[in-house]
C-alpha cells in the first residue's frame, strides 16, 4: 500500500459518521441473545439438573429416617435415583 493512501484514509476517517465500532453490534446482539437463552434454560431447568437429584436423595433419606419407608425400599429407590 502506498503511504499517501494510508494517510488519506486515516485523515478522512470519521468524517462520515463511521466511528469504526460498528463490527461490535453483531457481538452485542449475540451477547443479548445468549443471555436470554441462558436465563430461559436456567429458569426452565432449575431444580432438575445435577443438584435436583441431590434434593430427591435428601427427601428419601428423611423419609427413611422418619420410618416411612423400610431399608430395602430405601436402597431400591436410592439406586433408581443414581
Amino acid at each position: 500500500m502506498d503511504a499517501s493512501f494510508l494517510t488519506h484514509l486515516l485523515a478522512n476517517h470519521g468524517h462520515d459518521g463511521d466511528h469504526g465500532w460498528w463490527p461490535l453490534f453483531p457481538l452485542l446482539w449475540l451477547a443479548v441473545l445468549a443471555t436470554i437463552v441462558w436465563l430461559f434454560t436456567r429458569r426452565r431447568w432449575h431444580g432438575r439438573g445435577p443438584g435436583g437429584g441431590d434434593r430427591a436423595k435428601e427427601i428419601l433419606a428423611e423419609r427413611y429416617a422418619r420410618g416411612e419407608i423400610a431399608g430395602e425400599e430405601y436402597r431400591e429407590r436410592l439406586e433408581q435415583l443414581r
